[in-house]
């Protein structure tokens, strides 16, 4: 088999269409839970913290020169090395909810399909049911 035989078959089954379509979907879910962390979990966060915004906490590992304002954006502008863990937690944060909702939704799939039926135990053959009773006959 060539190889364009072979990767065109690969490319048409169904795992591979529905890898794709999958991949576009949680793209996009990937972008409405972050909306749903940013826009609305961290200012809830930040208030019950004080009023903090969580993806400007940062420590900067230079020094800032007078007259930059101290947030992330212009501390990175005026080229100054920061260690900026209030992103790391926003995205830390959009991880954890992205895991729920995908284990959430695997479970419910799980629950939804239908086990499978038992097997029906296998008919024995005709044959094989005449050389039973012959052999009982013989034994007697």
């Amino acid at each position: 088999m060539s190889f364009a035989t072979e990767f065109k078959e690969f490319a048409v089954k169904g795992n591979a269409m529905d890898l794709a379509v999958g991949v576009i979907i949680g793209a996009a879910f990937g972008k409405i839970v972050e909306s749903i962390v940013n826009d609305l979990i961290m200012p809830v966060i930040g208030a019950i913290f004080g009023g903090f915004d969580f993806s400007n906490l940062f420590i900067a590992l230079g020094t800032v020169p007078e007259g930059v304002v101290m947030t992330l954006a212009e501390v990175r502008k005026a080229g100054v090395p920061v260690f900026a863990y209030g992103s790391f937690l926003t995205i830390l944060i959009n991880f954890l909810i992205l895991a729920f909702i995908v284990f959430m939704l695997v479970r419910q799939i799980n629950r939804l399909k239908k086990e499978a039926p038992p097997t029906a135990p296998a008919v024995t053959p005709e044959d094989i049911l005449l050389l039973r009773e012959i052999r009982d006959s013989l034994k007697k």
